[in-house]
């Protein structure tokens, strides 16, 4: 336990990966014999506590350095319920001293080169070229005070490196034409409908072209997740493929979990040559809700708000994250998952700006069964002016089982059965199927009459056959509806 950070390191300090002199290893020595003590300090070599409230958020164990993600339970972290959430206790002090601002600019990711040297010395160099002159004699003409030229001079240059450049500004798309069809129907201000189908735990592509062929004349983009509370099953990018290949519009998630910077481009790059070029960004679900064996439980690469930040500029920019040109700049409609009830709305609406200054062009929310709890966090939104720059697409899930409500109650952060839809789908008796299409169209249909809501996102769970029966009932209730695509774009 730290004396500044209120929680405990998840790992010990890193180690530099080379040899350093004698005098970097023992100014690394130091500092972590001080920081380590004040602030759990794990030497990431890009120290960024000035940003985080001087609470360490490498104590979070993803190691997510732009805020939460949606694993939140009560202020506290699914992957270890004992330990509070350093993301909602950064959050909470940066609201007490006024500093949420600080919260929206897009961290970069950690230097691996730099990963366990010390920060004390690069402040002290970066001083030196900037010239002391210049730092503690601020210029009267132009209003500068000390702490904005120790900012701007030697803080920001050190936290955003050149090969990286975060800000916290909203960054809209520089193409103007739709990248995908999924996109060309969101601009239409037609109420859209996605759907996900899960990808087999075989090699055949037998039923998942049946389950593709079957909600595609319902539906503007199917879904595929990538790894899934980390079990392995065929990869979204392989399931994308086959459903371009016959016609659909496939919307690809790639995880942070199980991909780094590389590979992550070299994915976008690859599934754009397959015809896919709707991605969603997330940082996925940590092994340990996965099967033992577990994979590395060590922090990820690139979490899902630098992802957006790379993507983005490979495709407005035309660059690699190293600065290499891309001749041919890829097609990418970027999205991002929202979990609206894992925080406070207040808060909700601060990382959901981040993604959209990122990158993202669209939201899709975790479940949703009770529309009118959006409310606080669709006004937080507003206030923040995203409504406009962002399509939400809302997560609804129809139950197949009492047991499936009851494992989404106990055991997803922030996904709530209400117990009025539990006491239906108990009391539904031999109508449980139908009780369970009507509570989903009745969620759908509410939804699509909230202001800021462009869609909704089904997840069958595994029931991809009731998708047709939820369109085709939600189509008789209401007019002016529609959920199937108009057809891909080539």
């Amino acid at each position: 336990m730290a004396v500044f950070t209120p929680l405990r390191r998840w790992q010990p300090a890193f180690r530099p990966f080379s040899r350093q002199s004698a005098g970097k290893r023992l100014l690394a020595l130091t500092e972590r014999i001080i920081k380590g003590p004040l602030f759990g300090c794990r030497m990431c070599g890009n120290c960024l506590l000035q940003e985080t409230a001087f609470i360490c958020h490498m104590a979070c164990p993803k190691g997510i350095r732009n805020g939460p993600c949606g694993g939140v339970n009560n202020g506290y972290c699914y992957v270890d319920p004992s330990r509070r959430c350093a993301w909602n206790l950064i959050y909470e002090r940066s609201r007490r001293m006024h500093r949420e601002h600080k919260l929206l600019e897009v961290l970069p990711p950690v230097d691996w080169e730099k990963a366990g040297t010390e920060t004390w010395g690069e402040v002290v160099r970066t001083a030196r070229e900037t010239g002391i002159r210049n730092i503690f004699v601020p210029s009267r003409r132009k209003g500068q005070t000390m702490g904005s030229v120790l900012e701007e001079s030697i803080f920001k240059p050190i936290r955003q490196p050149d090969w990286w450049k975060g800000d916290s500004e909203y960054h809209p798309p520089a193409v103007s034409g739709p990248q995908s069809s999924l996109e060309t129907e969101l601009r239409s201000g037609r109420f859209v409908i996605t759907a996900e189908v899960t990808p087999p735990l075989t090699a055949s592509t037998v039923k998942l072209r049946e389950k593709i062929l079957m909600v595609m004349p319902y539906v503007s983009a199917v879904n595929f997740t990538d790894g899934s509370s980390a079990v392995p099953r065929m990869s979204g990018a392989a399931c994308s493929a086959v459903a371009a290949s016959l016609g659909a519009d496939p919307v690809m998630q790639i995880s942070a979990r199980d991909n780094n910077r590389n590979s992550l481009q070299s994915m976008a790059i690859g599934a754009n040559a397959q015809g896919v070029y709707n991605i969603l960004c997330l940082s996925g679900d940590s092994p340990r809700v996965g099967r033992a064996p577990w994979c590395s439980m060590n922090i990820i690469d690139v979490d899902s708000v630098q992802m957006l930040w790379i993507l983005r500029r490979m495709r407005d920019e035309g660059i690699y994250l190293d600065g290499r040109e891309i001749k041919n700049r890829p097609k990418l409609f970027l999205g991002a998952a929202a979990a609206p009830f894992a925080l406070d709305p207040a808060m909700q609406a601060i990382r959901i700006r981040k993604k959209v200054n990122a990158g993202a062009q669209f939201i899709q929310t975790n479940l949703v069964f009770d529309p009118d709890r959006l409310d606080p966090w669709l006004e937080q939104l507003e206030k923040e002016n995203l409504l406009d720059k962002v399509f939400i697409l809302v997560g609804i899930s129809p139950i197949k089982s009492l047991s499936v409500a009851r494992y989404l109650n106990e055991n997803i952060p922030g996904v709530t059965v209400p117990e009025r839809v539990m006491q239906r789908l108990a009391d539904a008796g031999d109508r449980f199927t139908g009780e369970s299409i009507d509570i989903t169209v009745e969620t759908l249909l509410k939804l699509k009459s909230k202001k800021g809501i462009s869609g909704v996102h089904i997840m069958p769970l595994g029931w991809e056959d009731a998708i047709p029966l939820i369109i085709k009932k939600a189509a008789h209730e209401t007019t002016d509806f529609k959920g199937a695509g108009q057809g891909r774009q080539s």
